[in-house]
């Protein structure tokens, strides 16, 4: 495993982590960001992973401070969501140690392009379930095994998981796209965070790389929390679509 980088490749990683902390907090696809700098960096697929969960879900908890307003009152509905999305987390991040490292080749690609897809018609969901209607436009229970997948995929890999959980949450609650956004944050850092404590047991870790990726996505996680509400959504998205598509490529021929 390469465990050392070039000044400049940290500052590479920097950036790209500074970029996806505030895409996480925005839209939560921070992961397609990363995840190909790491590639690009010479790190195997699943150590990229890795250190990408581990660095992420540090710098993920500023977008919970960062959106502690919104989650006023919503504690006792996640409350259930987080012990799902725990449990899910486990059987992901297990899966992903104790399959091939062959499978999450064959598999990542396909889970980026579903994580681009996602990112690319989230504002049809998003106007899908502000139709005037009481609650959501889907059941409200779907919610529970819906976020128990996200966890399970959370945990193996994490792209674009909180796209999915905005999706969800929206479908089936029919709350305010900020207070959605806040409950996301919560969810995919404890996600982030089941998984850490996992990949600590299995053993070493890149962690120069995790370090440059947790200090610049909790950089940016409070900058997206202050100015997110004012980026270009469709900007974000050009770029989460771009970038997932060239980590395609690099799994492919990689």
């Amino acid at each position: 495993m390469i465990t050392t980088f070039s000044p400049l490749e940290l500052g590479l990683l920097a950036v790209a982590a500074l970029g996806a902390g505030v895409i996480n907090t925005v839209v939560g696809s921070g992961s397609l960001i990363v995840f190909p700098t790491l590639l690009a960096l010479g790190l195997p697929p699943v150590p990229a992973n890795m250190a990408n969960t581990v660095g992420l879900a540090i710098g993920n908890v500023g977008g919970v401070v960062g959106y502690r307003r919104e989650l006023r009152g919503q504690w006792r509905p996640l409350v259930p969501l987080v012990v799902l999305t725990i449990i899910g987390a486990v059987l992901g991040a297990l899966a992903l140690l104790a399959l091939p490292a062959e499978v999450f080749r064959l598999v990542a690609p396909v889970l980026i392009v579903v994580g681009c897809a996602l990112v690319a018609v989230q504002p049809m969901m998003n106007r899908l379930a502000r139709q005037p209607r009481t609650g959501g436009l889907w059941p409200r229970w779907l919610r529970l095994p819906l976020i128990f997948g996200t966890g399970v995929y959370g945990g193996y890999f994490g792209a674009a998981q909180g796209v999915l959980i905005v999706g969800i949450l929206e479908l089936t609650t029919g709350e305010d796209l900020q207070r959605v956004n806040a409950m996301k944050n919560v969810l995919q850092t404890i996600a982030g965070v089941v998984a850490t404590i996992i990949f600590l047991f299995s053993g070493p870790l890149p962690w120069v790389a995790i370090a440059t990726i947790a200090v610049g996505s909790l950089a940016g996680s409070g900058l997206g929390a202050m100015i997110g509400r004012r980026l270009p959504g469709w900007l974000l998205r050009g770029l989460i679509i771009v970038i997932g598509a060239i980590a395609v490529v690099a799994l492919l021929i990689g």
